[in-house]
């Protein structure tokens, strides 16, 4: 762990690839350990985060003293723990919500907070748990919070990434808490001025027009990027705002953009269909250039049937968006690289909260704390990007888990993009 500047340390519970970690970096805090049980998005991770430890496993497997040991910290002082369960099948069934087996992700983390002992605690989910019947399950994190010792900022919110700058509409819960006797943190403020779709992607090159895009997920490619918002997430330009480690990536690099084929009917159809509103056949939306995006959804996971979402057509193009496309919508800084395939890709996108929003919320925090974030000099080379080509099995035993932990969907034939070569798509 990277911590020689004193950095408040945060722990990453739920953490997917890596959205809320990024956020919190980047308000200035260390992520000391993220836990998540799916090798695959443990190990894009590991790529992006080289300080950080990956934990993978079950949150209902691991103690508070266990995480501890495997990210080094010792008996330190962690200052936020934060993370969001996943939300399918929530049981709202009898008077105890929280010990039903169906509910147990979200009773763990109230556990481990408890164990952890943090200053502070951040828990985010769906919108639809401030909704009807389902406040009750909200009510009772509170009260289980509370009596882990926790004081929550209330009343709760619902924060839309929009008002925070990213370019789009995706609206998600956020429940803050301060150890009793400590300063309780307040909810960010909208941001004056928002992003739009086209400030986001405008100026990444058409994947289409490259071949090698087929087979593979990045290519090397010079092109020039006006918009504020994309200088800064192409690294060209600083964002006053942001104390993460920089990374040393490749700026020419193309990544994270193998290309979807469609036939000559889709494509006529996507053409037809006018910018903002849904393409009937499909289903599928397409991008107003000067709107936002519209919330961009995970589908369902191997065990479910692998459902992909509907992807957004891409505003001028007749095709669905890239996963980079995707990442740049979501606020994801093009060093920031998600797994190869495209089902994992947007996965890993949809399920993850975008890092502007995360960020602002981390601010919060930091500001509770009465610490002043500071932008580290260290820069870190990322880890190996054989990480974003691993399989499920390749994943599972690198991290020593059992490689049926998550359910495979069946597929046909294989398809994971070949490899880009690594000395030069990770340095720059």
């Amino acid at each position: 762990m990277t911590n020689s500047s004193k950095r408040p340390i945060g722990i990453d519970l739920f953490a997917g690839a890596g959205g809320m970690s990024l956020g919190f970096e980047q308000a200035g805090f260390d992520i000391a350990a993220a836990v998540e049980i799916d090798p695959i998005h443990c190990a894009t991770h590991e790529y992006n985060f080289p300080h950080s430890k990956a934990i993978c496993a079950s949150v209902t497997d691991l103690t508070g003293d266990e995480i501890r040991q495997r990210a080094g910290i010792g008996g330190k002082e962690v200052d936020v723990v934060f993370g969001g369960a996943p939300c399918q099948g929530f049981s709202l069934i009898g008077k105890r919500v929280l010990d039903d087996p169906r509910n147990e992700l979200a009773s763990h983390y109230v556990r481990l907070v408890k164990e952890l002992q943090p200053k502070y605690c951040v828990f985010e989910n769906v919108k639809g748990l401030t909704l009807g019947k389902h406040r009750k399950f909200l009510d009772a994190m509170i009260e289980a919070l509370d009596d882990a010792g926790y004081d929550m900022t209330m009343p709760y919110q619902v924060l839309n990434a929009a008002d925070y700058g990213v370019p789009q509409s995706r609206q998600r819960l956020f429940l803050m808490g301060a150890r009793k006797g400590l300063s309780t943190p307040t909810y960010p403020e909208p941001l004056e001025e928002g992003a739009t779709v086209w400030d986001a992607i405008g100026d990444l090159p058409n994947a289409n027009t490259f071949e090698e895009l087929r087979t593979t997920d990045a290519v090397h490619v010079e092109w020039s990027t006006s918009a504020t918002y994309a200088r800064r997430l192409r690294g060209l330009e600083r964002d006053p705002q942001d104390f993460s480690y920089p990374r040393i990536h490749d700026m020419g690099l193309l990544s994270s953009s193998l290309r979807t084929e469609h036939t000559e009917l889709s494509q006529s159809r996507f053409t037809a269909t006018v910018p903002g509103k849904t393409e009937p056949v499909s289903r599928f939306r397409k991008l107003a250039p000067e709107g936002l995006c519209n919330t961009l959804r995970a589908g369902t996971d191997s065990a479910r049937g692998a459902f992909t979402s509907p992807r957004p057509i891409h505003p001028n193009l007749p095709r669905v968006i890239t996963v980079r496309e995707a990442a740049r919508l979501h606020s994801y800084p093009d060093w920031f690289r998600l797994h190869s395939t495209k089902w994992h890709g947007f996965r890993q996108i949809g399920n993850s909260v975008p890092p502007l929003l995360g960020r602002a919320v981390a601010g919060q925090i930091m500001q509770a704390l009465g610490a002043k974030p500071k932008k580290p000099r260290k820069k870190l080379e990322l880890n190996d990007a054989e990480f974003l080509y691993m399989d499920m099995g390749d994943a599972a035993r690198y991290f020593g888990v059992p490689h049926n932990t998550i359910a495979q969907r069946t597929r046909k034939s294989s398809s994971t993009p070949k490899k880009v070569v690594r000395d030069q798509a990770d340095v720059g």
